[in-house]
């Protein structure tokens, strides 16, 4: 297997393909620890549905590079999905829901009536699902990704006490003098743009589990803040990568593949939790 591996990576499109998921996982996994501690994780859900209803327009519209429409779109939505979650007539959950369904309707009808495709099914299932585009990235989409993912580390480090704060207890975050909106909305942009490049590598549906199952799993065994934040990273990078391995070695799909990876994980550190009582 070593020798195996050591062939792959003679190839640049699975060195892309293991920085790419090693950056996604890192990050996702940042975000993932807040999110989840906010009772807003499935915004990661909401986005990629509204990520795949953007990529429809593109493909519409004919537009070469998708990320041009994508990015805005998907990023809009994660400030509406903000404002929404401080009202009490559309909790934050049921905006999610709403947007969620509604862009996933509205991306598929597109796809299904105007995409000039002869495999709609085919094109629908690897948006949604995962393709095998993570093995075919360029050099520009792994400087893309390395660019995002600098943003998401330095603002979590420099950020880190006002980050914990407003995850733990807004209200008193904004008593402190903390904008708290103001980083809720820093976090849901970053995590519209995290969510555009994950859906690379595990497709519209399965993006989420990226940014949730990680932090569960550092959840089970550790308390502190710190601690499941660092825990989450390091589960989710282990994760990433031995699907991309397995997918490459046994020819499954990416993001499939991840996730099974994810859930074996968090099964483990449930026991070991369990088991530390």
């Amino acid at each position: 297997m070593t020798e195996t591996l050591r062939y792959y990576l003679q190839y640049d499109f699975v060195r892309y393909a293991l920085i790419v998921g090693t950056l996604i996982g890192l990050c996702s996994s940042l975000l993932g620890v807040s999110l989840v501690l906010k009772r807003f994780s499935f915004i990661g859900d909401g986005l990629s549905h509204v990520a795949f209803g953007a990529v429809a327009i593109a493909a519409v519209m004919r537009v070469e590079n998708d990320m041009i429409v994508v990015i805005p779109v998907t990023v809009l939505a994660a400030v509406v999905l903000l404002a929404f979650s401080g009202r009490t007539a559309i909790r934050g959950d049921a905006a999610i829901a709403m947007i969620s369904v509604a862009a996933l309707a509205i991306g598929y009808l597109l796809l299904s009536r105007y995409s000039g495709s002869a495999n709609i099914s085919a094109d629908v299932c690897s948006s949604l699902f995962g393709s095998t585009s993570i093995l075919t990235l360029t050099g520009a989409d792994v400087g893309f990704c390395i660019v995002i993912s600098a943003a998401v580390i330095i603002m979590f480090v420099l950020l880190f006490h006002k980050i914990f704060a407003v995850t733990f207890d807004e209200s008193f975050a904004k008593a402190t003098g903390i904008r708290a909106q103001t980083y809720n909305g820093l976090i849901a942009v970053i995590t519209a743009l995290v969510i555009v490049v994950a859906m690379e590598l595990a497709g519209s549906l399965l993006v989420s589990a990226l940014i949730i199952f990680p932090a569960l799993s550092a959840m089970r065994v550790f308390k502190s803040f710190l601690s499941v934040t660092v825990c989450a990273a390091v589960v989710s990078v282990v994760g990433t990568l031995s699907g991309i391995l397995i997918s490459i070695f046994a020819s499954t799909p990416v993001g499939a593949s991840i996730v099974a990876m994810d859930l074996v994980m968090f099964v483990a550190f449930a026991i070991v939790g369990r088991a530390r009582g």
